[in-house]
């Protein structure tokens, strides 16, 4: 784990930001958001922001939108899948129509959304395009912030073929880059590699610190040019199969090597697209290397990178010529490079800032154990396993892979810095451990965190005001008009009548889910229709409440109950002819005292009757303010 110090790119770019650098700039703007970057969670945030009122501008160094879904090629989502929340489930919605629905791109057994990168890239543009306070440049590469004193106030760029220089002044910043090079610069501490667990008091057995991050993929996208077609490249420098023994079971000679699972023809269906292509981004000695290109400048990453694609076009030739598939070649109707690789290669890790909250592996197994009552605080939500890849590098440890998790938030907090202002965190840049990066790294989840920074930033950047100090409420609200999840409920999607009072009472803590890690399918269930005894709604109620409600804790709550609640909060006796309104209105049977309460009438009654969500106001650190 290292430090903003140690970093040459940092010293280097901020080096160069200078007076004299401005005063040759060709080109300024001025605008209420800067988003730099334009991958998953900076296209996000642009759209969002622009939604929300801001005039918005997203700078990105690739002529396509969309990062790690499009142009790194990895258009295989991971996650998310019962989880439609936000601009996840409207982009996902634009692919079912663009296909002919969910089972037209349910194609790869990786996943349940694949899909060609170039028709994510489209649909991006389209729903960029739609906003009239959002506009893209493409082609310029981040060289330097404007910093004055504590406070970004914007980037300067430089274009990529022109030299042009593009100089940004902002009210608000989202750093959207894919390896966090806005923060660095801004001087905001990070960090890199692992954290011991002694540091984090994860259950994960990491023993010390170090600087390792995960595996890097440059994926490529195959298409089958039928049976006939011979599209072997040329016999690359360096192959030898040996490299890729126990890739799968139809090459597997080295037993020393962890045993694979699956034969080559199912290797190649994982990331099975539409019309007939293939994405290969295969962690099994397969076209992943250990490649850290984090304290690089960006022209030594471009150099570095070149030992990643002969990896890949390794894997290429070894799958052509030892496994057969001589049939399947570059695709060339992809991505608009010379080479037909991407234009990117998938970054799993980045730069970690130090935010106002760090998300830790125990806020997700146990959000209701900790002190940190982080899953009040939620912007988006996931439910994918925590996922690290290392294989390829023999010094990191090779037991974080899937580690069980319920699904679960991301916090709000971990967006924002601590100690600088004017700038926000997206991409995987966030505020999490390294072990949570291996799960809040997948596309739908990065997506939903990119949204909720552009929401805040547009939020902060009208108000004039630091972002720490928007509510933590009044984006949540924002969010839930978006439609997005603030409680990964897997049970209650945006189409059921009563989400938003069910999310409401969920983001209170007053209610809580049932917890279910399980593998591929994490999820959190809600159990609308499930009643609770005292000693499970006791707990969460007992923050809002200073007296006992004097019942046996292993009761079942009735209707009668209901009325003590209702009382408990508003200091009066309820009107039960109201209560019975309530229950007609939200299409419920006939409020009876002496029934069973179930979850989803106290919630819906709870939240239109005292709206404890807006009632009590909480920090970023999921506390309660007082009344």
């Amino acid at each position: 784990m290292k430090s903003i110090k140690t970093y040459r790119l940092t010293l280097l770019l901020l080096g160069s930001l200078t007076l004299g650098g401005f005063a040759h700039a060709q080109s300024r703007r001025s605008v209420d958001v800067l988003v730099i970057g334009g991958g998953t969670g900076g296209t996000a945030a642009g759209i969002q922001s622009a939604r929300s009122g801001a005039k918005t501008l997203i700078v990105e160094p690739t002529p396509w939108l969309g990062g790690m879904m499009t142009a790194a090629g990895v258009s295989a989502t991971d996650g998310n899948h019962m989880l439609p929340s936000g601009l996840w489930a409207e982009f996902r919605d634009q692919l079912y129509k663009v296909y002919g629905g969910p089972n037209r791109v349910a194609t790869g057994w990786v996943s349940n959304t694949l899909f060609e990168p170039h028709v994510g890239d489209s649909i991006f543009k389209s729903l960029a395009a739609r906003e009239s306070k959002l506009q893209v440049l493409h082609g310029y590469v981040l060289m330097g912030v404007l910093k004055k004193g504590n406070r970004v106030e914007g980037a300067w760029f430089k274009h990529s073929k022109s030299g042009k220089k593009l100089t940004v002044r902002a009210r608000q910043v989202v750093d959207a880059t894919e390896l966090g090079d806005a923060i660095a610069l801004a001087g905001i501490p990070f960090d890199v590699g692992m954290e011991a667990s002694s540091l984090t008091g994860e259950d994960v057995n990491v023993p010390a610190s170090n600087d390792i991050i995960q595996d890097l993929t440059y994926a490529v996208i195959l298409k089958d040019y039928g049976s006939k077609a011979d599209c072997t490249i040329v016999r690359p420098k360096n192959y030898d199969p040996q490299e890729f023994d126990g890739s799968c079971t139809d090459y597997y000679t080295d037993k020393t090597r962890i045993q694979p699972n699956v034969d080559a023809k199912k290797m190649m269906t994982y990331g099975q697209l539409p019309n007939r292509k293939y994405m290969i981004n295969w962690p099994g000695h397969g076209n992943d290397i250990y490649l850290n290109l984090i304290d690089r400048s960006p022209s030594q990453r471009l150099i570095d990178l070149d030992s990643a694609k002969q990896q890949t076009y390794r894997f290429i030739y070894f799958l052509q010529t030892q496994l057969g598939f001589r049939h399947f070649g570059l695709a060339d109707d992809e991505f608009p490079t010379a080479d037909r690789l991407p234009l990117i290669p998938y970054h799993r890790e980045s730069r970690r800032m130090h935010g106002l909250t760090r998300f830790k592996v125990q806020h997700i197994a146990q959000p209701f154990r900790e002190e940190e009552s982080l899953y009040r605080t939620g912007i988006a939500v996931g439910d994918y396993p925590i996922d690290h890849h290392h294989r390829k590098n023999p010094n990191a440890p090779q037991h974080l892979g899937f580690y069980p998790i319920p699904s679960f938030i991301v916090p709000l907090g971990s967006l924002i810095p601590k100690t600088v202002t004017g700038i926000i965190a997206a991409e995987k840049s966030i505020s999490v451990s390294n072990v949570v990066n291996g799960t809040t790294r997948l596309q739908p989840c990065v997506l939903l965190t990119g949204q909720a920074a552009g929401l805040l930033a547009a939020k902060a950047a009208l108000a004039n005001q630091p972002a720490a100090t928007i509510p933590v409420r009044e984006v949540q609200q924002a969010l839930l008009d978006a439609k997005a999840y603030l409680m990964p409920y897997a049970d209650i999607t945006p189409a059921h009548p009563h989400f938003v009072s069910i999310q409401h009472i969920g983001a209170t803590g007053i209610l809580r889910g049932r917890l279910q890690p399980s593998g591929w399918a994490n999820r959190t269930w809600f159990d609308a229709d499930s009643t609770m005894t005292w000693g499970q709604l006791w707990p969460g109620l007992k923050p809002y409440l200073s007296n006992q409600p004097g019942r046996d804790m292993l009761a079942v709550v009735t209707g009668r109950d209901l009325l003590w609640v209702l009382e408990a909060f508003t200091n009066s006796k309820p009107s039960e002819q109201r209560l019975n309104e309530i229950y007609v209105d939200a299409g419920f049977p006939s409020w009876d005292p002496n029934r069973s309460l179930r979850r989803i009438e106290l919630a819906v009654v709870l939240d239109r009757w005292v709206n404890p969500f807006r009632l009590r106001s909480v920090n970023h650190q999921g506390n309660i303010s007082s009344l």
